[in-house]
């Protein structure tokens, strides 16, 4: 396999995560009700959706074809976050957990492909761009906790 088309393997891999994350997010906005929830998990799904089509320019850049949808893991993994809101009594901290959770593994999946590929200069911006941006909010969301 040519080297451009392992980075777009990883790329590929990140790109459906994202997909994932914005629509898990977009649930997560659905089924809250305290305002300062909404909004956050809104920015982030809209952040993951722009990641998104930055992911889709990096991995055009190297001629590969960028993936379309979400990924069976992450369809089961929102499944799973939308039986556990319907039955668990604080809907909003279990949802607000699952976020912590996630973007924990966000900022991990981040840090294996900056550490792992020598990345082109662009490619490696917009990962550690996103990363940063990650890190934030995995910050924002612990300060929010309080909320729930």
């Amino acid at each position: 396999m040519k080297y451009t088309e392992q980075v777009s393997n990883k790329l590929n891999e990140l790109l459906k995560k994202n997909y994932d994350a914005e629509a898990g997010y977009k649930q997560a906005a659905e089924n809250v009700k305290n305002s300062q929830l909404k909004s956050y998990f809104e920015n982030r799904a809209k952040d993951r959706y722009d990641f998104g089509h930055q992911l889709k320019n990096e991995i055009k850049s190297f001629g590969q074809e960028p993936d379309k949808g979400t990924s069976i893991s992450g369809d089961a993994h929102r499944f799973w976050m939308n039986i556990k809101s319907k039955f668990v009594a604080n809907d909003e901290e279990a949802m607000l957990e699952e976020a912590i959770r996630g973007e924990k593994a966000f900022v991990e999946n981040y840090n294996e492909i900056i550490n792992e590929t020598n990345l082109p200069p662009s490619t490696s911006s917009v990962l550690k761009t996103q990363k940063d941006n990650v890190e934030s909010a995995l910050k924002d969301v612990k300060s929010l906790e309080i909320v729930a």
